[in-house]
C-alpha cells in the first residue's frame, strides 16, 4: 500500500503530507478529529506486555463505546509512564504500578522538588487489578525460592520500567540493600530471557506483569526443561519486611501449561489507572465519560478483555496517605454498579451474554 510519503513530490503530495501532520499534531494535543470524535492517549507498557493489552482493551470496550478515539501507547513501564502524563501533550491517562507512585509519593514527602513535580498533579481514577511478579531462573539452577538472589546476577528490567522498580525495591526490602551495581543488567525481558537460557551470563529474570503475561505464555514446546520460577516462602524471616510492601499471590499453572505443572506462591504489586488533575474543561468531560463508559461496560471488559478484568470491581477502596481520587470522577464510582454474581440464567449462557469463569 502506497503512503503519502511515497508518491512523487508534487504541489498536491505536500499538500497531503501537511494535512496529515496537522492531524497527527491535534491528535497528540487531545484535539478531535473531522467527524468530531475527541482524541487521546493511554500511556501504558512494552508492546507484547499485559499493560498494553490491557490498554487496548480500554480503547475498544470503553472508549469507542463513549464516542472517544483513544491510542494505547507502548512505554518503557511505569517510570515513564509518570512522566509522560505529567508532561506530554495529548496523554490523559496511564497505568502506574503502586510501588512506583508510592516512592514518588515518598520522595515528595522528603522535601524532592523534582518528585513534587511529578507526582502532586497526578490523581488515581481506581485500582485495577494485582500484577505478579516472576522470578525466572535456569531449569538447572540451584536456586528455589525468592529469598536466595542475594548477590546473584539480576536482570532487574529496563531503566524506566515499573519493573526495575519493584526488583530494587523487592531486592532491598529483602536485604537491606541496594542490588550491587555490577551484577545488574536492564534488559528488555525477552533479550533477558534469551540470555539466561543461552548462555548462564544471567541469574535471575524479573518480570512484573499480570498473569497470563504473552511472554511467557508464549513460550513454545516443554519450556519447563528451560525456566522454573522461584517461589515465595512466607515463613522465611527475609520475607517478612517485604510483604509488608507487597501482597503474596500465586502464578496458576493454568496461565502457563507449558512452563508450570504446579501453582508458584509469589508477591504482587497492584495497578493503578492515572490521570492528571485536569481542571473544568473538555479534557475533564472526556475522563469522566471513560469512567461512565467503565462503570457501563465492566461485564463487557470482563467478557472480552484480558483476563485480568476479572479481578477488577468499580469500587474505590481507600488510598495510601499522600494519594489522591480524580474528584470529577470519585463518586461517580463509588455508585457505581457492581458485576452480577448471581448465577447467569440459561437464556443468557445461550446467547452469550454471561462473564467468563
Amino acid at each position: 500500500m502506497t503512503s503519502a510519503l511515497d508518491l512523487p513530490i508534487t504541489t498536491e503530495t505536500i499538500m497531503l503530507r501537511r494535512v496529515l501532520l496537522f492531524w497527527a499534531l491535534l491528535a497528540g494535543c487531545g484535539a478531535a478529529l473531522p467527524n468530531g470524535q475527541p482524541v487521546f492517549n493511554i500511556v501504558t507498557g512494552p508492546s507484547n506486555g499485559t499493560y498494553q493489552k490491557i490498554g487496548s482493551d480500554l480503547a475498544k470496550l470503553v472508549a469507542q463505546p463513549a464516542g472517544i478515539t483513544m491510542v494505547s501507547l507502548p512505554s518503557n513501564g511505569s517510570v515513564d509512564n509518570v512522566r509522560r502524563l505529567r508532561d506530554e501533550p495529548g496523554t490523559k491517562l496511564a497505568l502506574v504500578q503502586s510501588d512506583v507512585y508510592q516512592a514518588y509519593t515518598d520522595e515528595a514527602a522528603a522535601g524532592d522538588a523534582q518528585a513534587a513535580r511529578m507526582i502532586q498533579p497526578l490523581r488515581v481514577i481506581m485500582p485495577l487489578y494485582d500484577e505478579e511478579v516472576h522470578f525466572i531462573v535456569r531449569a538447572d539452577s540451584p536456586l528455589t525460592h525468592i529469598h536466595e538472589i542475594r548477590d546473584k546476577r539480576i536482570n532487574i528490567g529496563p531503566s524506566g520500567s515499573g519493573t526495575a522498580m519493584t526488583s530494587t525495591t523487592v531486592y532491598r526490602k529483602l536485604f537491606y540493600t541496594d542490588p550491587p551495581a555490577g551484577r545488574t543488567t536492564t534488559l528488555p525481558n525477552q533479550e533477558a530471557l534469551a540470555k539466561l537460557a543461552a548462555d548462564g551470563s544471567i541469574d535471575v529474570v524479573i518480570v512484573v506483569a499480570g498473569q497470563p503475561a504473552s511472554l511467557l505464555s508464549s513460550l513454545q514446546g516443554d519450556a519447563g526443561r528451560t525456566y522454573k520460577l522461584l517461589k515465595l516462602d512466607e515463613a522465611s524471616a527475609s520475607s517478612r519486611d517485604v510483604l509488608r510492601a507487597y501482597a503474596p499471590a500465586v502464578i496458576r499453572s493454568r496461565s502457563y501449561p507449558n512452563l508450570l505443572k504446579t501453582d508458584v506462591p509469589t508477591l504482587s504489586v497492584k495497578t493503578l489507572l492515572v490521570t492528571y488533575d485536569f481542571p473544568l474543561g473538555a479534557t475533564q468531560t472526556q475522563v469522566v465519560q471513560m469512567a461512565t463508559s467503565i462503570c457501563r461496560n465492566i461485564d463487557l471488559l470482563q467478557r472480552q478483555g484480558h483476563d485480568k478484568w476479572q479481578q477488577v470491581a468499580p469500587d474505590l477502596p481507600a488510598l495510601p496517605k499522600g494519594w489522591s481520587y480524580y474528584r470529577p470522577t470519585e463518586s461517580l464510582l463509588k455508585s457505581c454498579r457492581k458485576p452480577s454474581t448471581a448465577a447467569c440464567p440459561m437464556d443468557r449462557q445461550v446467547l452469550g451474554l454471561c462473564p467468563k469463569t
